[in-house]
């Protein structure tokens, strides 16, 4: 058996592994013809249950065939143009590059000790991302697993940031735990589900996030935000922190940064810009100034999975004040006694959530050092570019409606039918286009709901997808509901 482990002895055979493992994921990838074959839970999960786990196969070509068959065959593939579902990109060459080298060294990100080399160069793109921002040479972060855990990260440290100030200034002794029922967390009711979440996993629960109307493009509304914030004073509530969101999940909507960071600064509640999606902004060459007022904030979430072409996972937390970053620091002396940190070696752990990290930083880096920073920027343009031609095309087409001009690369409508119907029959019938639509595999695209009714989303992160994808697919969606409508009005009668 010690002739599958990976070292001087096996290079050989590393090699000739993932040189037939790259063919075959390249040749499925250049003969993709849809998304995904249309195959069903019920058809490929009795294929997998009865694959006997405690008989290996021995033969590596036989393990890869035995792939073709559970996995690549039937894999949702996100770099065909007509996948429109979810914030999945199509990832850049170099970045897969980045990906086989760190899987190989298999770096650990806790400690300078497994990771020489690894912790300064994700040291660096922290630094290099935090210059992105403005957010000012006492800015810091650390590499996480996505948006979600770096909105948790983020409002962890507001949450104990709060408490230490209320705690501080307070005239009599106050115990924290008297001071965590009175915290508050505003954000728009566009934002992303992980800021409730992260409420409940910090005990705060979810009653403790305060949901600040929209306005008719799904911004936060700041007047609201301001009655909200001096509603909290008055109540003698604590406003923890402000989210605001750069790129909602839906709509791609970019919060008023300025006139938050103005609120924020006045009742002295942290700022966090949930930019997760809207991190691209900050390599556009055309763009960047819709993330203005970005610089003011005391966290900010990137996910470079997503706008800057990044493989899972790949994202991070910044911060304004590195000093912060102590809330969630523990010093293990097996791993990162309090000795390391005097002498000034430079352990990840003592910034993170996670201990063991994958050196995530590196592919990012290697996109960085092969297409530039302005190579993504274009990328992202483009898809921004392409939302906004999709845009003018569903509203044009009186078979559907669409609900706001984005701001970055989703669309939002439904298939609206010009004979008046029962609200729930067309929503019924939005729903089955897509799931008609997914089960064909011709193409796979999203769906949420607005204000309680059911619509349909494009989700454009594709630059090799063309209007005329757009058109084909908006096509087969009204077809598939028309075909509802059809049988449901000849049951009906």
């Amino acid at each position: 058996m010690r002739a599958h482990l990976l070292n001087e002895t096996t290079a050989e055979l590393y090699r000739s592994y993932l040189t037939e493992g790259v063919e075959r994921v390249a040749a499925k990838l250049a003969a993709t013809e849809k998304p995904h074959t249309g195959i069903s839970v019920d058809e490929l999960a009795p294929v997998i249950a009865g694959i006997d786990l405690d008989r290996p196969l021995a033969d590596p070509l036989a393990a890869l065939d035995e792939l073709e068959e559970v996995y690549l065959r039937d894999a949702v593939y996100f770099h065909h143009p007509r996948y429109l579902g979810h914030l999945n990109c199509p990832v850049v060459i170099p970045a897969v590059l980045g990906e086989a080298v760190m899987a190989a060294v298999n770096s650990s990100l806790d400690t300078w000790d497994q990771s020489i080399g690894g912790t300064l160069i994700e040291r660096r793109l922290i630094d290099w991302t935090t210059q992105r921002i403005g957010l000012g040479l006492a800015a810091d972060g650390i590499f996480t697993s996505g948006g979600s855990q770096s909105n948790l990260h983020a409002l962890l440290l507001a949450r104990d940031e709060a408490c230490r100030v209320v705690m501080k200034n307070s005239e009599q002794e106050l115990p924290k735990s008297e001071v965590l029922p009175k915290l508050r967390i505003l954000t728009s009711e566009a934002s992303h589900f992980s800021v409730k979440k992260s409420a409940a996993m910090l005990g705060l629960g979810y009653e403790a996030v305060i949901c600040v109307p929209t306005d008719s493009n799904r911004r936060m509304q700041s007047a609201a935000l301001a009655r909200e914030l001096a509603e909290c004073e008055r109540a003698g509530l604590y406003p923890m922190a402000v989210v605001a969101t750069a790129g909602t999940t839906d709509f791609g909507s970019i919060d008023p940064l300025p006139e938050i960071a103005l609120l924020c600064g006045h009742y002295g509640a942290w700022m966090h810009v949930d930019a997760a999606y809207g991190c691209g902004l900050l390599v556009s060459p055309t763009r960047r100034h819709l993330l203005d007022g970005i610089e003011r904030a005391d966290s900010v979430t990137v996910d470079y999975h997503k706008s800057f072409f990044q493989p899972v996972s790949s994202s991070a937390v910044l911060v304004r004040n590195r000093e912060t970053l102590q809330h969630a620091t523990y010093h293990a002396d097996y791993l990162n006694p309090r000795r390391m940190a005097e002498e000034r070696i430079p352990n990840q752990v003592d910034k993170s959530l996670q201990t063991t990290r994958r050196f995530d930083a590196l592919k990012l880096w290697m996109t960085l050092r092969i297409m530039g920073a302005d190579g993504v920027g274009q990328l992202f343009d483009e898809v921004i570019d392409l939302a906004s031609a999709g845009w003018q095309i569903i509203d044009a087409d009186p078979r559907f409606e669409v609900v706001v001009r984005p701001q970055l690369s989703t669309l939002v409508f439904r298939y609206h039918p010009t004979a008046t119907m029962r609200p729930e029959l067309v929503d019924e019938a939005n729903l089955h286009a897509r799931k008609a639509l997914f089960a064909s595999g011709e193409a796979v695209v999203a769906g949420t709901k607005v204000d309680g009714d059911q619509y349909l989303k494009f989700t454009l992160l594709n630059p090799q997808t063309t209007t005329a994808d757009l058109v084909a697919v908006l096509d087969l969606l009204a077809t598939h509901a028309e075909q509802y409508l059809g049988e449901a009005l000849v049951h009906a009668s």
